[in-house]
């Protein structure tokens, strides 16, 4: 990584405060949840993520912390937070070279008072600019951004974990274009500009871009900031990681790719984030099937879902979220709460090669998808014979299986693969039975 401009033990102190975070939610509730065939499970969404070393966060309003009951959940149940417009360019330089920074600061502070981590957003985005930016062009604009970048950056420095960088740079449909906005008028270079100026004045913050509709690996714009990533990468441009918004619609609008989206990003050597979560009607597949793609992934560092209560939703109409307009967990909430404990800690060093007799790494490839069933490969590394223990959500079940030898258990819906010496690749098609949304889990990989 062309970092070197950071300073040293960044991770570590990562490391740390997710552990001090895993403690006070574990403090903070009464006690755990056992889980059929488990130890004591973590009973809230930060504490669980924590003990696998993420997070699980939410945007915040600063208005809302006066709403106890909104403050009450907030506390109890996620270790990290995004301010939902507190850190935006018109909140906290509503008129040029004017700074008020009033309500972030609040906000970083009840974040870090709580031992939550802190995600700033966002430093550079065509939308929610101010007046007198809007009406800037060409070199004045490029210079007033830089110096917005610079100056909010250098005020939080030491308190951010992350910063999204830059914000939807890019435009929807086949193109894969960047977006014409006025930052882009400036020159292509925009972005790049903006995390040297990032890095400059935060060493220690990981940078990151941030967009929608980059969820399927198939699509024009995910490829076009793959490109561009990959770019930044090779010439030492500082960028440590991707942000996926996920503002799915539905069950049906959650990518059968997505784990691969999420595993290809990572593989450019960046980390990767669910930064603005929220599904239509909150599905409960679609949710437990997002956590399990992130947990899937070592690089993937947490997930922020956008907003607590329904009603606190942008897309309030909607009811997308883990907790009802009254406060109360829905289902969804107890498919991700089950989820992150069934998970476990992402591996330390290289996550694709385990160390000897450690096991071996198995890796999902979503394939061929049908009105009524779809394919899934699977790609065993780190050991020449091992057994895969996959996992099927019912009714869905597996109809067919190739280069491999299954077993089953009684359930009919956790096969068991072994190598049968046809090579490190298996496969299988499974019958959707009415469940199009929910895809197969891997829970372990043993070699031998």
């Amino acid at each position: 990584m062309a970092n070197s401009s950071r300073a040293p033990g960044r991770s570590r102190r990562l490391r740390a405060a997710l552990v001090v975070s895993a403690a006070v939610g574990l403090l903070a509730t009464a006690g755990a949840v056992v889980l059929p065939g488990s130890a004591s499970a973590a009973s809230t969404l930060g504490a669980s993520a924590a003990e696998r070393g993420r997070y699980f966060g939410t945007a915040v309003a600063v208005s809302r912390l006066n709403d106890s009951a909104y403050t009450t959940i907030l506390n109890r149940e996620f270790n990290q937070v995004t301010a939902e417009n507190e850190m935006k360019i018109d909140a906290l330089q509503p008129n040029q070279g004017q700074f008020n920074y009033g309500n972030a600061d609040r906000l970083v502070q009840h974040a870090r008072s709580q031992g939550m981590l802190v995600r700033g957003h966002t430093l550079a985005w065509h939308s929610q600019q101010p007046g007198w930016m809007q009406n800037m062009s060409g070199t004045t604009l490029r210079n007033a951004m830089l110096n917005h970048v610079t100056q909010v950056a250098t005020h939080f420095r030491g308190q951010i974990e992350w910063w999204d960088v830059v914000n939807e740079a890019f435009q929807d449909g086949s193109s894969g274009a960047r977006r014409d906005s006025n930052l882009q008028r400036t020159g292509n270079d925009w972005i790049e500009a903006a995390f040297r100026a990032a890095r400059q004045a935060d060493p220690n913050a990981d940078l990151c871009y941030n967009d929608y509709n980059i969820d399927n690996w198939n699509d024009a714009k995910t490829q076009a900031v793959y490109r561009m990533v990959q770019d930044f990468k090779s010439r030492g441009v500082p960028i440590d990681c991707v942000g996926l918004q996920s503002h799915f619609t539905g069950g049906s609008n959650y990518p059968s790719n997505y784990r691969t989206t999420l595993s290809s990003f990572a593989a450019l050597g960046v980390d990767v984030h669910i930064t603005e979560l929220d599904i239509r009607n909150a599905p409960t597949d679609a949710y437990r099937n997002v956590v399990n793609d992130c947990l899937a992934v070592a690089r993937c560092k947490g997930i922020t879902v956008w907003g607590i209560r329904d009603s606190d939703s942008w897309r309030s109409s909607e009811n997308p979220l883990l907790f009802n307009g009254s406060g109360q967990k829905k289902p969804a909430y107890d498919a991700v709460l089950a989820a992150l404990n069934n998970g476990t800690a992402p591996p330390t060093g290289n996550p694709t090669t385990p160390p000897p007799g450690a096991g071996c790494t198995a890796t999902v490839t979503p394939g061929q998808v049908w009105g009524d069933r779809y394919n899934t490969s699977v790609t065993v590394s780190g050991a020449s014979t091992w057994s895969v223990v996959v996992a099927i959500t019912a009714p869905q079940k597996i109809s067919s299986t190739w280069s491999g030898n299954p077993t089953w258990d009684s359930s009919g819906n956790v096969m068991t693969m072994r190598s049968n010496g046809s090579g490190n690749t298996f496969g299988f098609t499974t019958m959707m039975n009415g469940n199009s949304s929910a895809r197969p889990q891997i829970r372990s990989c043993t070699a031998g």
